[in-house]
């Protein structure tokens, strides 16, 4: 019996090398992991095993990924979903987007990175599901789903809508280095005609409103003693957000 498994997890491709590699990995890397080779079969293990993520291979035999997926949500199943594409297609990744996908691996992968992208589902998705508040926080950072509030050490800060999103991604992948083509993909809904400058421009918004001391709130506090930053450039790979040691 697994019951110190960091999360149960479906794979789900007809190549039997790479499913047995994949499956052979994850268990390596502490997952539970159940098997398929087909989308049927893929339907039936989702409904015996229930599991918490399913890494998908996009082209399988008797039905596509996509379709695997609108079977699941379907019949109540949101369970998050990552896919295996062997094409770095726009489209299929848009359509992956539209019928509930979470990500995307591109073959050829490298398994760690398929370790980190199931991961980073993971978090985003039971840090929405498991705090009843939908409360979000990092360090003296925290954000209110709900409510859609933000405050820092106390105070309201008051974001846009998309600084709201793009704060609340940074967040569930605190001390995790973003690139800009990641956040363009989460924040921006997979819009990978978009410039990336935007993602500069946001990134610079937030600085200010996150990373900035409320002097007026702090009379002769300086911003080094009280209000460290904590979004980080990490010049030519992206953006982290991390917490204030």
């Amino acid at each position: 019996m697994t019951t110190n498994t960091e999360a149960k997890l479906l794979v789900v491709d007809d190549e039997p090398n790479i499913r047995e590699l994949l499956a052979t990995s994850l268990r390596f890397a502490g997952f539970d992991v159940v098997a398929a080779g087909n989308g049927n079969d893929a339907l039936k293990a989702a409904e015996e095993s229930a599991p918490d993520l399913v890494v998908l291979d996009v082209m399988l035999p008797d039905m596509d990924g996509f379709t695997v997926t609108r079977r699941l949500r379907a019949t109540g199943k949101h369970i998050p979903v990552v896919f295996l594409t062997a094409r770095d297609d726009t489209s299929d990744k848009i359509t992956g987007l539209t019928v509930g996908g979470d990500d995307y691996v591109t073959k050829p992968f490298s398994l760690e990175e398929v370790v980190a992208r199931i991961r980073a589902v993971l978090r985003r998705t039971r840090g929405a599901e498991d705090d009843e508040s939908a409360v979000v926080g990092v360090g003296d950072l925290e954000l209110d789903d709900d409510t859609h509030e933000v405050r820092r050490a106390g105070f309201l800060i008051d974001l846009s809508p998309t600084e709201f999103k793009l704060l609340r991604y940074l967040m569930l992948n605190a001390n995790r280095v973003l690139s800009k083509a990641q956040i363009l993909d989460h924040v921006w809904e997979y819009d990978f005609g978009g410039d990336t400058g935007i993602v500069e421009s946001y990134i610079s918004y937030l600085r200010r409103k996150v990373d900035v001391a409320p002097e007026s709130e702090l009379p002769g506090a300086t911003e080094a003693d009280n209000w460290v930053p904590m979004i980080q450039t990490k010049r030519g790979v992206g953006y982290m957000l991390r917490a204030p040691k």
